[in-house]
């Protein structure tokens, strides 16, 4: 069931799947309900909303960027992995590294990773905060990616330190996306941003508003960013 509701929604969207990837995401469905009974991921678990606010919603990242072979991906706040491993199974060349605070939410990430066979993907159990300071982590990334994590001012102090420069920062946002963008302009230029560029996204079946918030890494980030675990939270850059 599963299986014919993603392949229909992902036809409706403009990016078929292939008899592999329809494969590989219903198994991907199966461990999510599965792990979803006993470990908090998602409160999202029939087949249409799985396939459609979850898969379809993580793939349209693709537009805003350009994942290719090699591409280093990371996906900070990944929760049930979304929208990292959405991204990796239809761009399967991609490198992904899958970040959360919370070990139980790693152990299933790894869990996926191995019952799909997956290569170049690396699960690490933290907090972005503390790990963007570690040289093998700061502005290393192509793309780096969020979803339902904070809002932008918040999330972006987070992430930009990761991108590299001219890579990205792709931020996946319902509703308020307009509001958000404009809330954290002040805090993109001050992390290194070129600017927010709104892609909005229009998924099969819903009416709501959706968009991918592309920024541009331009500028170093300056050092004292992110600041320690919760400021960014309490005191975000505005």
């Amino acid at each position: 069931m599963f299986k014919e509701i993603l392949a229909r929604a992902a036809k409706d969207y403009g990016t078929p799947l292939s008899d592999e990837q329809l494969a590989q995401f219903t198994r991907y469905y199966e461990l999510l309900v599965e792990w979803n009974e006993h470990v908090n991921l998602t409160a999202i678990t029939d087949p249409e909303g799985v396939a459609v606010k979850h898969v379809i919603d993580s793939i349209s990242a693709c537009a805003a960027a350009p994942f290719s072979d090699g591409t280093t991906v990371l996906d900070i706040g990944t929760g049930a992995g979304f929208p990292g491993l959405p991204l990796k199974l239809f761009v399967p060349a991609i490198r992904l590294t899958l970040m959360d605070s919370l070990n139980k939410r790693i152990r299933f990430l790894q869990a996926v990773t191995d019952a799909l066979h997956l290569n170049g993907v690396t699960c690490v159990h933290a907090r972005a905060e503390e790990v963007a300071r570690d040289q093998a982590y700061r502005e290393q990334f192509d793309i780096v990616c969020a979803r339902a994590v904070a809002r932008l001012p918040v999330l972006a102090e987070y992430a930009m330190p990761f991108v590299r420069l001219g890579g990205h920062f792709l931020a996946l946002k319902g509703k308020a996306f307009a509001e958000e963008a404009a809330e954290a302009k002040h805090a993109v230029k001050v992390l290194g941003g070129r600017g927010i560029d709104i892609r909005e996204v229009h998924l099969p079946g819903l009416s709501d508003k959706r968009a991918v918030l592309c920024i541009e890494k331009a500028m170093p980030t300056p050092k004292p960013y992110p600041r320690k675990a919760g400021t960014p939270a309490k005191s975000p850059i505005l």
